[in-house]
């Protein structure tokens, strides 16, 4: 497990979406026994999430994809587009790790997706991770959302070509990296810089295409053109 935050900071702040009472009950016990980690509500439905979300202002939601009176994608899309809730970042929590609506909540502003029969430490340091403002996306996730990508940009043209315009030649080179589904490490192993130089590169492409996080870039980077199915 990753080192316990000081004690100066401030917890983690979760809300908890899912239809299923035992997954609420079960999740907000593991996170509640983290001193780093609060959970501040729970949500049955999506209506119910977008309400709490408004209310308790966490820093990470875990949202269930399928869930009565308004779906989790829909959800996420009004909470990650509410400017009231600009650090508000949300996990999807799918049955499947290779669900069918993985593009659908990437376009909806999810940050990254959680099996639900994931392992504890693994759970914990997924809502770590995202917390700090990095993405979420495991190896076969990612393999599937790219299909996913490569069928829909396959079909239309590619209008975010020009947004890369902005980016210098080395920038275009990480967001190859990205695309592929490359942390920080690996990106700067394979480009020859240090990690610190990799995180730098990724926050100023984010902040020049405007996207919330690098899950939208390997979206952006594969809508662009930038990179297709079969390169890195």
């Amino acid at each position: 497990m990753s080192e316990q935050p000081a004690e100066t900071e401030r917890p983690i702040g979760v809300l908890i979406a899912d239809d299923q009472s035992l997954i609420r009950a079960g999740f907000s016990a593991l996170l509640e026994a983290e001193e780093d980690m609060r959970v501040l509500g729970l949500a049955g439905s999506g209506r119910q999430a977008i309400a709490l979300a408004k209310a308790t202002k966490p820093d990470i939601v875990l949202m269930d994809i399928r869930m009565p009176d308004g779906d989790g994608i829909a959800a996420a899309a009004e909470i990650t587009a509410d400017q009231s809730l600009p650090g508000t970042r949300v996990i999807m929590l799918t049955t499947f790790e290779l669900d069918d609506y993985i593009l659908d909540s990437i376009r909806a502003g999810a940050s990254g997706f959680l099996v639900k029969d994931t392992e504890p430490a693994q759970l914990i340091e997924a809502v770590r991770v995202v917390a700090q403002g990095d993405s979420l996306l495991s190896p076969s996730v990612t393999r599937r959302l790219l299909t996913q990508v490569a069928a829909t940009s396959a079909r239309k043209a590619l209008p975010d070509a020009r947004r890369l315009e902005k980016l210098t030649v080395r920038e275009r080179e990480v967001l190859v990296q990205i695309g592929a589904g490359k942390s920080n490490a690996e990106i700067a192993a394979a480009l020859f810089i240090t990690p610190l130089t990799a995180k730098t590169h990724v926050s100023r492409i984010i902040g020049k295409l405007g996207v919330r996080d690098r899950t939208a870039l390997v979206v952006l980077a594969y809508e662009s053109g930038l990179i297709t199915p079969g390169d890195g």
